[in-house]
């Protein structure tokens, strides 16, 4: 079911392979992203006495004891903290209340002391700070580790009292959350907001805990889309109205919901905007919905589900078609239970290819190749056409290397634009051969760029690290945001691609070579490949959506010049190549590489 698709989130795989203290959750036989898993269960974390006098469950506990709804964090953490200390956790209230998330690069150390005490040190990377509002906001710590003591005595009458135990001393004054405990007491979820020039939904990641109550859901719901998006996308969506309120809590009765909301202006079309927005913000919702202003205008929307059917948040595309680039040319792909197509390339075109990316938009075909050049260069051409492209413009612009280049999904056929990584700088193009670097807020070689399936995100690896990026597409230029640092495991990063809505996968180095699946904020991570055994140089994914819903996001990637596929994990063979001669008698045939998705 489509709302229970959009629920997906990151399971918790079996497998072997990666230290359990990295909180890196390894891939086993099935996907890393599975649709339809939302339990919508509540989950509290456990309390301070839970553990018994296992040091090592008493720690654990302590780093989820922030878990649940925001004002009553200090409360549960300062059961976890000797009477005597608490003092030195000072609360904050309202929206000032925030947790650091931090991952374990390493298990705790906990080492008994001369007294019969003990030390605990927290080995840590620092992630993010999670709001009271769910966004998981850039971090603002910087300490790689915490230490404090812990203290278990029971005195002579004091069993089975408050005063038995063990308690934290000497506590960090801020709230401690693990990655680990986000992941289980949380539920990652998206809200929407219409993209600057209003052509579409974008999601912005939000972290719901799963204490909250059923009744809560809707009008918390609401509250965020009030307070507005995360900072980072903040210039590439638009808030709703200054001054937007929630009139008490929504309201549920049967299967109808209404929200009253305070909308400057009584602006009916707004009220419409907002309804489509709670629409896909509340998926796990199937009947009515009811808006209504201080001055009683009314949005009513019969199903919930119906509506998401008739407005979908992407448009609708068929299954995937893959193509590879082969001997200079771009080939399709055949797999047992797929379907495969020509190759949308006149073949006049289809030459001295490196690497492509082909898109489609309505009727339209675009195509980005990157050619080769004289003198050892390389060029990017562009072109497009209906179902076929007959005619490509190569750039003025000739480069030393160029990455892969890729396609904004702009709702609009006649202004398409894309993205390409020449030089160790970010360009724009567009299907007429131009191009125009893109500025970004951070300095550093730039070497890999994706966009989402809304055009309007894009993830860039500056630096060999992970950043996030909102687009502006106003007016026809093309203008990054605000760029975000996101903290993962992976060092050293060589790709970059989107594995859903708010997820990405990442090639790059956790002591070897590896592919991960990672939360656009850093926070959730799967190790989907643990040893490649090469450099990643290509990846390239066909992203879970909620539109074309499928088991687990399809990915291909290239290692040392041979291509795989995932989740089957074999590699991409000649023969699985359409359309190509075979070498002659003793010769030796080559090798796919640079394989794509069209979709």
């Amino acid at each position: 079911m489509l709302a229970g698709v959009f629920g997906a989130v990151l399971l918790a795989l079996t497998g072997c392979g990666i230290p359990a203290h990295t909180e890196v959750e390894v891939d086993g036989s099935g996907p890393a992203v599975a649709a339809g898993t939302a339990s919508y269960r509540r989950d509290e974390p456990p309390t301070r006495t839970a553990s018994g006098d296992d040091r090592a469950a008493f720690v654990r506990n302590f780093l989820s004891a922030a878990a649940g709804e925001p004002e009553r964090a200090y409360e549960r953490v300062k059961q976890f903290i000797a009477p005597e200390n608490r003092a030195r956790l000072q609360e904050k209230q309202g929206s000032e209340i925030a947790v650091n998330v931090v991952r374990l690069t390493e298990k705790p150390v906990i080492t008994e002391n001369a007294n019969g005490l003990f030390s605990v040190r927290l080995p840590v990377q620092q992630v993010g700070l999670l709001r009271a509002n769910g966004v998981l906001a850039p971090p603002v710590a910087t300490e790689t580790e915490y230490r404090f003591g812990l203290r278990g005595t029971v005195s002579p009458g004091q069993e089975g009292t408050e005063e038995a135990g063990l308690f934290v001393t000497n506590p960090p004054n801020v709230l401690l959350l693990s990655a680990d405990a986000l992941r289980q007491y949380y539920q990652a979820r998206p809200v929407y907001f219409w993209s600057s020039d209003g052509s579409r939904l974008v999601p912005d990641q939000r972290y719901l805990p799963l204490a909250v109550p059923d009744e809560r859901r809707v009008s918390e719901v609401v509250k965020w889309l009030i307070a507005g998006p995360s900072e980072w996308l903040s210039t590439g969506v638009s808030r709703l109205p200054d001054r937007t309120a929630l009139i008490n809590n929504a309201i549920e009765t049967e299967d109808r919901w209404e929200v009253n909301l305070d909308l400057p202006g009584d602006d009916n079309r707004k009220l419409a905007q907002i309804g489509t927005q709670l629409a896909w913000s509340l998926p796990e919702l199937n009947g009515q919905l009811q808006l209504t202003t201080r001055n009683q205008s009314r949005a009513a929307i019969p199903s919930l589900r119906q509506h998401r059917l008739e407005h979908p948040v992407y448009p609708g595309t068929d299954n995937p078609q893959r193509f590879t680039v082969y001997e200079g040319a771009v080939h399709p792909l055949a797999f047992l239970g797929e379907g495969s197509a020509p190759v949308p390339l006149a073949a006049e075109v289809n030459r001295d290819v490196l690497s492509a990316g082909l898109s489609r938009v309505d009727d339209q075909v675009l195509a980005a190749l990157v050619v080769t050049a004289p003198g050892g260069r390389q060029r990017l051409a562009t072109g497009s056409g209906a179902g076929r492209v007959q005619i490509v413009n190569p750039s003025p612009q000739t480069f030393g290397t160029v990455g892969r280049p890729i396609w904004l999904r702009s709702p609009d056929p006649r202004r398409p634009y894309g993205l390409v990584v020449a030089d160790r700088r970010l360009w724009r193009f567009d299907d007429r051969g131009r191009m125009d670097p893109v500025p970004l807020n951070v300095a550093g070689p730039v070497t890999a760029v994706a966009a989402s399936l809304d055009g309007h995100r894009i993830a860039v690896v500056i630096g060999g690290a992970l950043h996030v990026a909102s687009l502006n597409v106003d007016g026809g230029v093309v203008t990054a945001g605000p760029v975000r640092k996101v903290a993962t495991s992976l060092t050293d990063l060589s790709a970059v691609d989107w594995a859903g809505e708010n997820t990405l996968l990442l090639a790059g180095t956790a002591g070897r070579s590896a592919v991960y699946e990672v939360s656009i904020d850093g926070a959730l991570q799967t190790a989907l490949v643990a040893d490649v055994g090469a450099r990643v140089t290509h990846l390239a994914a066909y992203p879970t959506n909620p539109v074309v819903p499928l088991p687990s996001v399809l990915i291909m990637y290239e290692a040392n010049g041979v291509a795989y596929r995932y989740p089957q994990r074999d590699t991409i063979r000649r023969d699985q190549v359409l359309d190509v001669t075979p070498p002659p008698s003793g010769g030796r045939a080559g090798s796919p590489t640079a394989p794509f998705f069209l979709f």
